[in-house]
């Protein structure tokens, strides 16, 4: 029995959807079946939020781009991890920036994105990740086969990356990755993920203490700087939030991405072709990938006052979930949405959200992605997994996508110059 006609008997289906773990690398087959008959329906969530599931591109995108009528205050990802959120009841932490709306989000908007997003200084930041991306691969060349490209290269690349940006130094980092795994994990309660980022936070408050004292270049310092130039400069405890923030997505949300990524090509090896033999489609296979992939299991947002969508009344209070994964394959968008093309022209994808609580970091991680995409496959033209495909476990019941470990093997992997990366 499909979604649709559960939901038409009078059950009120669960979310994830039930053929979620069949589909790997985009949204379940009963999605199709929503756009076209049943758009906006009441679902279940995992932590126990009741919510209305929007599965088509247009909803999705009103939805994300009105934020006065559709609220971030509960939590994006409340509907699948305990300890993210928990409703408009429990109070916005100092600095809790993307549970905040309005004028109060684009405060703390306005100082990050320039250190993370801004153009000029993602150009800056090209040679540095360009650098960790070939480093990473040199220590791949010296480690026994098989390896987990999670693991072994992309966590430990998108960790360098954001360590360098907020100058932490290696020995310091299992505290963020110890946070974010606590963060991410479905079963993490309140109470683990508090116990997971007290550490983080009581590190990130001496750190904020130093550089106010001395700022350096580092993101922490330079928003430090811009902040003071301001009538409402930012408290030590809204710094050690947003770097937490920063660094906890930068460890695992784009690691996903490329190994999730790199899985897709590996299993469509004509486009993986396409990508060695011409570098520069790598910019255009990055939007397609997070196109064609989403990045989260949904995006969670409140009514704030009686509204519809698609025609269906919601009221003031109602959560909504909104489907990215699902918008992305709409036929609205591509007429074929469900094919992986590295060179499709880029298209209003909602991948890194829409509006203004859309990805702050999107173009940090479009850089690193894009990197990774230019340069792996020409320095490792022989990559393969290590495994059949069929024992590649997926997460589930969490607010990153991807795989759990992606084991791969190689012939050789060859050196940057002769790659010309």
């Amino acid at each position: 029995m499909t979604a649709v006609s559960e939901h038409q008997a009078g059950a009120l289906p669960p979310i994830p959807l039930p053929g979620e773990q069949k589909c790997p690398f985009g949204p379940p087959p009963e999605y199709e079946d929503l756009r076209a008959g049943q758009p906006v329906i009441r679902v279940a969530c995992p932590t126990g939020v009741d919510a209305w599931l929007v599965s088509r591109y247009a909803d999705v995108r009103r939805v994300l781009g009105d934020p006065e009528l559709f609220s971030n205050r509960a939590g994006v990802a409340a509907h699948i991890l305990l300890g993210f959120g928990g409703g408009t009841d429990v109070p916005v932490s100092e600095g809790e920036f993307p549970r905040m709306d309005g004028a109060e989000h684009l405060r703390f908007r306005r100082h990050m994105a320039p250190e993370v997003s801004n153009i000029k200084r993602i150009n800056q930041l090209r040679p540095l990740v360009q650098g960790i991306v070939d480093r990473q691969l040199d220590a791949l060349a010296a480690t026994a086969q098989p390896v987990d490209l999670y693991a072994d290269f992309a966590r430990p690349v998108t960790t360098a990356v954001i360590a360098e940006l907020l100058d932490v130094p290696e020995a310091d980092q299992p505290l963020f990755k110890r946070a974010a795994e606590a963060l991410s994990a479905g079963g993490s309660s309140a109470t683990d993920v508090a116990a997971a980022l007290q550490p983080l936070f009581e590190y990130l408050y001496m750190t904020v203490v130093t550089r106010r004292a001395a700022p350096g270049e580092d993101v922490i310092s330079r928003m430090i700087v811009r902040s003071d130039q301001t009538d409402q400069p930012f408290t030590d405890m809204e710094l050690v939030t947003m770097a937490a923030a920063l660094l906890i997505a930068g460890y695992d949300t784009t690691a996903s991405l490329i190994s999730h990524g790199v899985l897709a090509l590996l299993e469509h090896p004509q486009e993986l072709e396409r990508l060695r033999a011409d570098p520069s489609l790598a910019a255009t296979a990055t939007e397609e990938l997070v196109r064609y992939l989403g990045v989260g299991g949904g995006l969670l947002r409140e009514v704030t006052q009686d509204t519809e969508i698609a025609g269906q009344p919601v009221k003031a209070g109602d959560y909504v979930v909104v489907a990215v994964q699902s918008a992305n394959r709409d036929t609205a968008l591509y007429a074929d949405g469900y094919r992986l093309d590295v060179g499709r022209a880029s298209g209003a994808h909602l991948g890194f959200g829409h509006g203004p609580h859309q990805c702050v970091g999107q173009q940090l991680a479009r850089l690193e992605l894009t990197t990774v995409l230019a340069t792996l496959p020409g320095r490792i033209p022989s990559l393969r997994l290590a495994v059949p495909f069929d024992e590649i476990r997926f997460k589930v019941n969490s607010s990153v996508l991807g795989p759990v470990a992606v084991p791969v093997a190689w012939d050789e992997i060859l050196p940057a110059v002769e790659s010309g990366a």
